[in-house]
């Protein structure tokens, strides 16, 4: 891992100053942290890293409960119809079973609300949980078995018999599309955008791609198998849950429940991976809902198969990508429609149009997202959702019109940089990625490639180079807030409920509430992942960093507030406002006269307080409503393809990266490779197979599904603009998504350049190359 030299580093060096209280994300620099202090940028390893290899951290499934239950679960084997007979006899007589729980039994709840419904829904569908006798796809729960070990508990589930009666089900992608679709809609609006005539640009362009793009059905699988401890105390519900967006749970469950909110809490203070699958599904409630009705708390740890059943993954896309362009290699059109399938019961889509809305200027669009139905586990949020597959379509159409054109792909994406937004019009907050391209291609050795496919050879072994773009769009959710704790002794401690999924979440705010305060890393506790914490934040859409950073920001401005009313008369601090103070070396000072300072500890000495607490809401994401907000990537590939077998190899990989500054490059760079490695089982290894006869998922585990491992992962350089984003909280912007995208269209064209065989049809397996 290198940084790309940054001009402005030289700027970054002086004491940190104090924003106006009217700052808010969107208004420009924060001038509260636009100097590096030297804690940000660090390259500090996880604090979390000792707990979790001692064994000392507790995940989902290692709460130790006393008088605990263990649950196994029983798995419909139908994708449509009706609960014939269910016979639990055998299995209620079974040693050590305290408990069957079927629909005849359960307690009465209410469906989940669904994710985006409301304000704190967060449930990944709407259907009832063992409300009725109806079977909804392949693989729904029909029963739950508790036991007093898990053994006990798996050999018991294996003596319920259950018999089905059948109802036709749509079980096919051809056979969803034939029964009709609909336009998908996302953030309140239909994913259909029309601008001037594409279909005639098209047509009447000098040079024109039009091709069919396919990605397949994939299924999440973190290196933590789903898993929850649940206790009722009474009528409260406490939950221990891998869990990514634990306030949005609580409430949830509440609902479901029909109890209060504050009677529901959720914590998660360790996740072995979530990559957007870690939401609210059946089994959390399935386990609450068990341990009300047998009362004692349970333990709920789904197998690896038991995650294929009931937790969906990424949906299924067939593309269509068209791009007219003139001789001089600027596009007079694109088109990106096509169609993903999805449950009828789920908010979001597999939104693949998004990169075709931000990457290219053109003088024509036309967008369409149509949505096609199945009987099947509803479809979920998996790493960059929609921008992944997308990207894989429009990147992989731009580098045929290269090579129609005669034309350095690099080159022909940098023609046809966008000046501002292309659909919006909106100016782009910060957007180098020209400069990003630049560096990479450098680095990577882009002009030792040949352009004519199939013509580098080492002995068997064809070699290739590609590339392709990346981007994801910015969030900042509006839900932010922080509570903020200073003691006596100059020790602070931040509450925030946010999350911990692997991203080094505690490590890089650690980092940033350290330079906010002016303090050592050691004197900052950062808490969170616990829903009774401040703020509604959830670990999605790579947006999390900014959010806590906004409500951080805005509660330390509050704690100025606060310490400058208990300064003394003799305070070198007496009669400064807001304005005209800036932290510095553990407390106060004025900015233009730093020897006006005085600590935290006398400053709360003098007031004779042991402590001060405070707590404050981020301003609302307006900084996503006046500018255009994405992270960028240029993302290099070479491969080599086995000309007799059709097996490929990733023999080296960088990701050139423009997200804005970098809190901690040891994360991100970690954030950046693990990105690139899921793109590598996107466009190689990974399918989720179902038997359309039955709508069965048939190969539930990582003997089948095949997942990337380290024979197949070269060596990943990664490199960074580093340049910050003016309008957002401390100049950063998200990283967790951005490398998956772009990924596969870059193996994909370095394949192509390998071989002269365009696969458009993912995963790219060497059946496909022979």
């Amino acid at each position: 891992m290198s940084n790309v030299e940054d001009a402005k580093q030289s700027a970054m060096n002086s004491p940190l100053e104090l924003a106006p209280d009217s700052w808010a994300p969107g208004n420009g620099p924060d001038p509260l942290i636009q100097h590096n202090g030297g804690r940000i940028g660090a390259s500090v390893s996880r604090v979390d890293g000792g707990p979790k290899v001692r064994g000392a951290a507790p995940f989902a499934a290692e709460f130790a409960l006393d008088d605990m239950v263990y649950a196994a679960l029983v798995f419909s084997t139908i994708a449509k119809g009706r609960i014939a007979t269910l016979d639990t006899t055998v299995a209620e007589a079974a040693p050590g079973v305290v408990l069957v729980m079927t629909h005849r039994n359960a307690p009465r709840m209410r469906p989940m609300p669904l994710f985006g419904t409301s304000e704190k829904a967060a449930g990944a569908d709407s259907l009832p949980i063992m409300q009725d006798d109806r079977v909804r796809w392949n693989g729904q729960a029909v029963a739950v078995v508790l036991a007093e070990t898990r053994e006990q508990a798996d050999h018991a589930a294996s003596m319920i018999r259950v018999t089905y009666e059948t109802e036709p089900a749509t079980t096919s992608f051809e056979q969803a599309k034939a029964n009709g679709t609909e336009t998908a809609h996302l953030f309140g609006h239909d994913v259909h955008i029309e601008i001037g005539d594409a279909e005639a640009a098209l047509a009447a362009a000098h040079v024109s791609v039009d091709a069919t793009y396919r990605t397949p059905y994939q299924n999440h699988n973190a290196i933590e198998p789903h898993a929850t401890t649940v206790a009722w105390h009474s009528d409260e519900l406490v939950m221990h849950d891998a869990s990514q967006l634990v306030g949005h749970q609580a409430w949830s469950l509440a609902h479901i429940f029909g109890i209060e909110e504050e009677q529901v809490r959720v914590t998660a203070p360790y996740v072995g991976g979530a990559f957007g699958g870690k939401g609210l599904w059946s089994h959390q409630v399935l386990a609450a809902a068990a341990a009300k009705l047998a009362d004692r708390p349970v333990r709920l740890a789904l197998s690896r198969e038991g995650v294929y059943r009931l937790v969906g993954g990424r949906a299924r896309t067939e593309q269509r990508v068209a791009i007219g362009a003139g001789a001089d290699g600027r596009f007079d059109a694109i088109i990106h429609t096509g169609t993903a399938v999805s449950g009828r019961d789920k908010a979001a889509p597999e939104a693949f149009a998004f990169p075709t809305q931000s990457s290219y200027a053109a003088g024509s669009f036309q967008i369409d997202v149509q949505l096609a139905y199945q009987d099947m586990v509803t479809n979920t949020t998996m790493r960059a959702p929609g921008e992944a597959v997308g990207s894989f379509a429009i990147e992989s159409a731009v580098d045929e019109v290269a090579v129609a054109l005669g034309m350095d792909p690099i080159e022909l994406r940098i023609r046809n940089e966008p000046d501002n937004d292309p659909i919006t019009g909106r100016p782009f907050s910060s957007r180098h990625l020209v400069e990003a391209w630049r560096a990479g291609a450098e680095r990577f050795g882009w002009a030792k490639r040949n352009p004519t496919p199939g013509t580098v050879r080492d002995g068997e072994w064809l070699v290739g180079m590609g590339c392709a773009a990346a981007t994801h769009l910015y969030v900042r959710q509006p839900g932010g807030a922080a509570r903020i704790t200073l003691t006596s002794d100059g020790n602070v401690t931040v509450d925030v409920a946010a999350h911990d999924a692997g991203m080094g979440t505690a490590t890089a705010q650690g980092q940033v509430i350290a330079e906010r305060l002016g303090l050592e890393p050691e004197q900052v506790s950062f808490r969170f992942a616990d829903s009774r914490m401040p703020g509604l934040v959830a670990a999605l859409g790579s947006s999390q960093t900014v959010t806590v950073g906004a409500a951080v920001a805005a509660a330390q401005r509050v704690l100025v507030a606060e310490l400058l009313k208990l300064v003394g008369h003799d305070s070198p601090l007496a009669g400064l406002t807001t304005e005209q103070v800036g932290v510095l070396d553990g407390g106060l000072a004025k900015l233009d006269e730093p020897a006006r300072h005085e600590s935290y500890t006398s400053i709360l000495a003098g007031a004779g307080r042991d402590e001060i607490a405070v707590e404050a809401s981020a301003p609302p994401p307006v900084e996503m409503m006046n500018w255009s907000m994405h992270s960028y990537g240029a993302m290099f590939c070479e491969v080599r393809v086995n000309g007799v077998t059709g097996e490929t190899r990733v023999s080296r990989f960088l990701g050139s990266m423009d997200c804005g500054r970098v809190l901690n490059p040891k994360t991100a760079t970690s954030q950046f490779r693990g990105g690139i490695i899921m793109g590598l089982g996107l466009a190689l290894t990974e399918q989720t197979h179902f038997d359309e006869r039955k709508g069965r998922i048939m190969n539930p585990s990582l003997a089948e599904y095949h997942l990337p491992v380290h024979m197949d992962v070269p060596e990943i350089d990664v490199i960074w603009t580093g340049i910050p984003d003016p309008h957002t909280p401390m100049g950063a912007r998200g990283i967790g998504e951005l490398s998956i995208t772009g990924t596969g269209a870059a193996i994909a064209n370095a394949i192509f350049n390998a071989t002269g065989k365009r696969i458009r049809d993912l995963p790219i397996t060497p059946d496909k190359l022979m």
